[in-house]
């Protein structure tokens, strides 16, 4: 799951929220697989494209934010903006959507996929009907997209998560990790290199002891949080890598014993978190733009559906604000690097 955006740059949180996306090895081999893009030796006028944006879910506060920000990119160029989507994050929610804007012929589908490999079968049917495929924030099987845009590299971040927790237990003591869903490819990936970290001699003394899935809900996310603390009464820390689950983590914690005991950090937007900050409850989180991952989302779907690009590494396009943005390997475009809000920081923010 629109605020002001402006004053942010270019952040790369999460949760989504974490919700809150994912990054995808590349491999020669999803190269060789990925759908052939064709040059277009006309470029398409704006006012005859389409751009249909597919979260995970329609009622995400950071899909809402996000997808704000792909509509003012896609309709300030002149296109048409279209929204669909599930209200439960699950695998196979989004196929029927996919199947719908296919049978509409929409120029370009930009989807945050709940499972990377559920979703792959459509998104083919509609890439051989013409249709270009951009991925946002969590990504579908390399060879289902021609252009994936990564809110930051994932191996940074899900390491900086555990650093940043480790800093507020003393990097000692039990703690688990709130994700969404257990197929989300993003939370996936950053959990992938959590563990790694924690392998890293500095994190001895720290143990996981839990992956919970609060399947991007508010009130399962909520239990599921109640239910860490009661099977695991010394925890010391919980890592929330989805702007849902930390909302509903920091909600339980808020207002129970473990306050100021049991630390909690992740991916959450400023306003969402801000009074658990000032009240003590988060000592700080990370984030990067929603606003701006979906605008470039919406640029990307315009360049490569108006035939500026074909998705090919090395291809360059305009993104508004952001500036002239590069397709890297594997069809990847990044937004940047995260930012880390704690109470000096949080107020210099409003989204």
């Amino acid at each position: 799951m629109p605020r002001s955006i402006g004053r942010i740059g270019i952040l790369a949180a999460a949760l989504a929220l974490a919700s809150c996306g994912s990054t995808k090895d590349s491999t020669d081999k999803d190269n060789a697989s990925k759908p052939a893009a064709t040059a277009t030796t006309a470029k398409k006028d704006a006012s005859s494209l389409t751009v249909a944006f597919l979260p995970k879910q329609l009622n995400n506060p950071y899909f809402t934010i996000s997808d704000d920000g792909g509509k003012k990119a896609v309709e300030g160029a002149g296109a048409k903006f279209q929204r669909v989507g599930p209200s439960e994050a699950t695998a196979s929610a989004q196929v029927p959507y996919i199947n719908t804007l296919t049978t509409q012929k929409v120029s370009a589908i930009v989807i945050s996929a709940n499972d990377a490999n559920a979703v792959a079968p459509a998104l083919k049917k509609a890439a051989d009907a013409g249709i270009k495929v951009v991925s946002y924030d969590s990504d579908t099987a390399p060879d289902a997209r021609q252009i994936f845009i990564n809110q930051a590299n994932s191996e940074d971040l899900g390491r900086s998560e555990v650093q940043t927790l480790a800093k507020q237990i003393n990097n000692e003591g039990q703690i688990a990790i709130l994700s969404a869903s257990a197929n989300a490819t993003n939370q996936n990936t950053w959990i992938k290199f959590m563990k790694d970290e924690l392998t890293k001699p500095e994190y001895s003394k720290m143990k996981l002891v839990k992956v919970a899935y609060g399947n991007d809900d508010d009130q399962k996310s909520f239990q599921e949080t109640q239910g860490l603390l009661q099977a695991y009464p010394d925890l010391k820390g919980i890592i929330s890598p989805t702007t849902v689950g930390i909302a509903a983590a920091a909600r339980y914690l808020q207002s129970s014993k473990y306050k100021g005991k049991v630390q909690l950090t992740g991916l959450g937007t400023p306003n969402q978190l801000r009074k658990f900050v000032k009240d003590g409850t988060i000592q700080a989180f990370e984030l990067w733009d929603p606003g701006k991952l979906g605008a470039l989302a919406g640029y990307a779907a315009l360049a490569i559906s108006s035939g500026e690009i074909t998705g090919a590494e090395g291809d360059k396009f305009k993104a508004g604000d952001m500036g002239e943005k590069t397709v890297g390997a594997n069809g990847e475009v990044l937004l940047g690097p995260p930012t880390v809000f704690d109470k000096n920081n949080i107020d210099d923010f409003d989204f």
